[in-house]
């Protein structure tokens, strides 16, 4: 990515982001489905809740924000366990190289949400509008069977490391 194409510099942006593996009642986790609008026909793939951190802000901090933003659900720091997973990751997204580090947490939705609680989209801002088109809970079993394409590609190891309690942050 540091090649000069046309006198314009491919060189990645550095940016910091916080993701979480929301996990509820059944041990599954809630995945976002999406792709890059600056490629539009590029293959669709399933993500975790989170993004990148704002000025100043924490990974925690991050993770509570885009945990609310992204699924309308308002979780505590304290909520939050981790990180229990730390990745440095390359992608482009609308013309743009990206070299991300990211921090993942995770969360119960049955110690935090409130009675009735549902995922709440209303608060995407204008690129998750862009670039998501669905969100569903997968279990690991789905996860491990399925042929779609999903980040991080080490998901399922991570998911059975938090659910036998084998990771539980720093």
């Amino acid at each position: 990515m540091s090649d000069v194409l046309g006198g314009r510099s491919t060189q990645p942006v550095a940016r910091a982001a916080a993701r979480v593996l929301l996990l509820d009642g059944r041990d599954r986790v809630l995945l976002f489905r999406g792709g890059d609008p600056g490629r539009p026909g590029s293959a669709l793939y399933w993500f975790t809740v989170g993004g990148g951190l704002d000025p100043g802000e924490s990974p925690r901090a991050g993770a509570v924000r885009e945990t609310r933003e992204e699924t309308g659900l308002r979780l505590a720091e304290d909520d939050l366990c981790g990180p229990v997973w730390h990745e440095v990751v390359e992608f482009p997204f609308e013309g743009q190289d990206y070299r991300q580090t990211q921090d993942f947490f995770y969360a119960r939705v049955e110690q935090a949400a409130e009675p009735g609680w549902a995922v709440d989209t209303s608060g995407f801002g204008p690129v998750e509008e862009r670039s998501v088109d669905a969100h569903r809970w997968w279990s690991v079993a789905e996860l491990a069977a399925t042929r779609e394409t999903y980040y991080p590609p080490d998901l399922v190891p991570l998911l059975r490391r938090v659910l036998a309690g084998e990771v539980s942050g720093p």
